[in-house]
C-alpha cells in the first residue's frame, strides 16, 4: 500500500480524497496555487506544496510543478480527483515515467476515451450500444449534408475532443446544417485545439443515464448501476440521483453487464462512467468518463462502498474488495450540486463567507470544503458543495432532502440553494418524470431568464 498520496485537485474532491487516505493510514500531500493557502484540504494535508499563482494553467494544471511536489515529498502515489489533469493522458504517462502511481487508468484508455470517435468505435466493437452516427470524423460541409441525409433530420455535430457541451451544434433541417457544421468547428478548434467533428442522430427526449464501472486492470470488472443526470443546465449536471426512476432492475443487470464486460475485455483499472442518452427503453453510448464522477456520492450511498478508497486499492495492485454478487443496491440517493452563483442568471459569486451550517441527521451527507471565514476565489469552479441524502425509497429520499435544505445556512455569498427549494416543488421532478432538456425548459418558465 502506498505511504503518502499527493492529491493533485483543490476544493471538496481533495478533501474527500483526504479523507478516503487518512482512513487507510496514508499520509496525504496537499497542492494548492496562492489563492488557496488557507483552503481546507490544505489545513488538513499532512503536507502540502505551494505550485504556482491563481490561475489553474499556472497551478492546477502545470505537470512539472505536481511533478517536482511529488519529489520533494516523496509521495509514491497521485490522486487526479475530477477536473483539471484527471483526464489528461499526458500527465498519467509522466507520472509512470517518473516511477510513481496515478491511481487512475492507463494513459491508452484515457487517451482512446477522451477522444469521442475513438471511444464510439472501440464500444461499437465491444458491443455497447451506440447512436446511429458518421463512421469517424465529419471533414466537409458536403459530406455533413450527405450523412445528415442519410440519417434523417435532427442531427447533432460534436467535437471529438470536446466535453460539457462545448463544440456540440444541432441542425434540425438541410436550411441550418451549413451553419451548424462550420459553427461546430469553430467552437472545437476555440476549446479544444482540435476542430475535427462528427456526427449523430438527434434524440429528441432523451434521459441522461450513466453507469458506473470500475476495473482490477486484470481482466475483471463490475458495474454498480446507474445514475440519473438528466436534470441539466447547459449540459451541466445539476440534480442526480441513483437508482433512475426509469430503469426496471432487469435493464438495469443488462446494460451493466455489458458495460462491466466492455471494461473487463480492455482490462480497465480503477473507475470509470460510461454515458448514455436513453429514449423508448434503449440505451445510446454518448460517452466513457476515465475518471472519478462529481456524483459519485450516490453510488456510494446505494451500494455502501467507498470509491476513492477502491481506486486506492486497484491501483497497489489489491484485488477488488467485492464481486458483482455482493454489490446490491439498496434504497435511493439524490445529489444536488451547490454552485457560489447568483439566481436566475447564474453568474459566479466569490466571496467571503459570512456563515455556514452545514445540514445533518439521519442519512445526510455533505461534501464541502468551505467554512465561515473561508473566501471563495473567483478562478476555478463555482462548485461549493454537494448535498447527498440516502432513503429507503425515492419518496423518502425527496423528503430528507427537503428537510436537509431548510437546515441549509450559507451567508455572505449568493448561492443555487434556492434552485431546489423550487425544484421540490415541481410535480415532474417529484414523480421523476424528467427529460435532459426540461430543466432549462422549466427554468424558463420559473425564473422568466
Amino acid at each position: 500500500m502506498f505511504k503518502k498520496v499527493l492529491i493533485a485537485n483543490r476544493g471538496e474532491i481533495a478533501l474527500r480524497i483526504h479523507r478516503a487516505c487518512k482512513e487507510m493510514g496514508i499520509q496525504t500531500v496537499a497542492v494548492h496555487s496562492t489563492a488557496d493557502s488557507d483552503a481546507m484540504h490544505v489545513r488538513m494535508a499532512d503536507e502540502s506544496v505551494c505550485i504556482g499563482p491563481p490561475p489553474g494553467g499556472q497551478s492546477y494544471l502545470s505537470i512539472p510543478n505536481i511533478i517536482s511536489a511529488c519529489e520533494i515529498t516523496g509521495a509514491d502515489a497521485v490522486h487526479p480527483g475530477y477536473g483539471f489533469l484527471s483526464e489528461n493522458a499526458n500527465f498519467s504517462q509522466i507520472v509512470h515515467d517518473h516511477g510513481i502511481t496515478f491511481i487512475g487508468p492507463s494513459a491508452e484508455h484515457i487517451n482512446v476515451m477522451g477522444d469521442k470517435i475513438a471511444a464510439k468505435d472501440t464500444m461499437k466493437r465491444l458491443g455497447v450500444p451506440c447512436v446511429p452516427g458518421s463512421d469517424g470524423g465529419v471533414d466537409t460541409v458536403e459530406d455533413a449534408r450527405r450523412i445528415a441525409a442519410d440519417m434523417g433530420y435532427p442531427v447533432i455535430i460534436k467535437a471529438a475532443s470536446g466535453g460539457g457541451g462545448r463544440g456540440m451544434k444541432v441542425a434540425t433541417s438541410a436550411e441550418n446544417i451549413d451553419v451548424a457544421f462550420q459553427s461546430a468547428r469553430s467552437e472545437a478548434k476555440a476549446a479544444f485545439g482540435d476542430d475535427v467533428v462528427y456526427m449523430e442522430k438527434y434524440l429528441q427526449l432523451p434521459r441522461h443515464i450513466e453507469i458506473q464501472v470500475f476495473g482490477d486492470g486484470k481482466g475483471n470488472a463490475v458495474h454498480l448501476g446507474e445514475r440519473d443526470c438528466s436534470l441539466q443546465r447547459r449540459h451541466q449536471k445539476v440534480f442526480e440521483e441513483a437508482p433512475s426512476p426509469v430503469i426496471t432492475a432487469e435493464q438495469r443487470a443488462r446494460i451493466g453487464k455489458t458495460c462491466a464486460d466492455a471494461v473487463a475485455a480492455i482490462d480497465y483499472i480503477g473507475a470509470g462512467t460510461i454515458e448514455f442518452l436513453y429514449e423508448n427503453g434503449e440505451f445510446y453510448f454518448i460517452e466513457m468518463n476515465t475518471r472519478l464522477q462529481v456524483e459519485h456520492p450516490v453510488t456510494e450511498a446505494v451500494y455502501n462502498v467507498d470509491l476513492v478508497q477502491e481506486q486506492i486499492r486497484v491501483a497497489a495492485g489489491l484485488p477488488m474488495s467485492f464481486t458483482q454478487d455482493e454489490l446490491k443496491p439498496l434504497g435511493h440517493a439524490i445529489e444536488c450540486r451547490i454552485n457560489a452563483e447568483k439566481l436566475p442568471a447564474f453568474r459566479p459569486s466569490p466571496g467571503t463567507i459570512k456563515t455556514f451550517h452545514a445540514p445533518g441527521g439521519l442519512g445526510v451527507r455533505m461534501d464541502s470544503a468551505i467554512y465561515a471565514g473561508y473566501r471563495i476565489p473567483p478562478y476555478y469552479d463555482s462548485l461549493i458543495g454537494k448535498l447527498i441524502v440516502h432513503g429507503r425509497n425515492r419518496d423518502e429520499a425527496l423528503a430528507r432532502l427537503h428537510r436537509a435544505l431548510s437546515e441549509f445556512v450559507v451567508e455572505g455569498i449568493d448561492t443555487t440553494l434556492p434552485l431546489f427549494d423550487h425544484l421540490l416543488a415541481a410535480r415532474d421532478v417529484q414523480t421523476g418524470d424528467y427529460d435532459i432538456h426540461w430543466l432549462e425548459k422549466w427554468l424558463e418558465a420559473e425564473f422568466d431568464t
